[in-house]
């Protein structure tokens, strides 16, 4: 049964971080799950719209309050090919998603784990479990590969 298997969601959510890289985008994708099935999915779109909130993460969970008519998404798994960073975590929080599955660690911005762990700060009222290594080197790869086509064009 799919609900069990988190390659197969991160797959999908892998396939949202292509969409990314074919626009010229941070390769990053983002699926919310309800009820074994896909409810939100998001790319990072920050260069497209020039909005630094565009994060893969945020565009999922948007989609996902939307398909559930609520700003609650309990009872949700969210799929991220990259470690959320701060302000992703708080909307994690924020939306009360009670499981997050993520690809690869950032060194750089991780804000479940790796520099922060907002998602499961015990000063706040609702903690998130955490799954990570999900795809981890496809979800790294593509990253590692975008930028450095970027720093060879520039």
């Amino acid at each position: 049964m799919r609900e069990y298997n988190p390659e197969y969601w991160m797959e999908l959510a892998f396939r949202e971080a292509q969409k990314a890289y074919e626009e010229g985008e941070v390769p990053i994708g983002a699926i919310v799950v309800f009820e074994n099935r896909v409810i939100g999915k998001g790319y990072n779109l920050t260069e497209k719209l020039q909005d630094p909130t565009a994060h893969a993460e945020m565009i999922a969970i948007t989609a996902a309050a939307e398909s559930l008519g609520s700003r609650r998404l309990l009872d949700t798994t969210l799929y991220v090919t990259l470690e959320p960073c701060p302000m992703c975590a708080g909307a994690i929080v924020l939306a009360r998603i009670p499981a997050l599955v993520f690809g690869c660690s950032d060194s750089k911005n991780g804000a479940c784990g790796t520099l922060y762990n907002i998602v499961q700060d015990q000063r706040l009222n609702h903690r998130v479990n955490v799954v990570s290594g999900v795809l981890e080197n496809r979800c790294s790869l593509i990253l590692s590969d975008f930028f450095r086509k970027l720093r060879e064009t520039n």
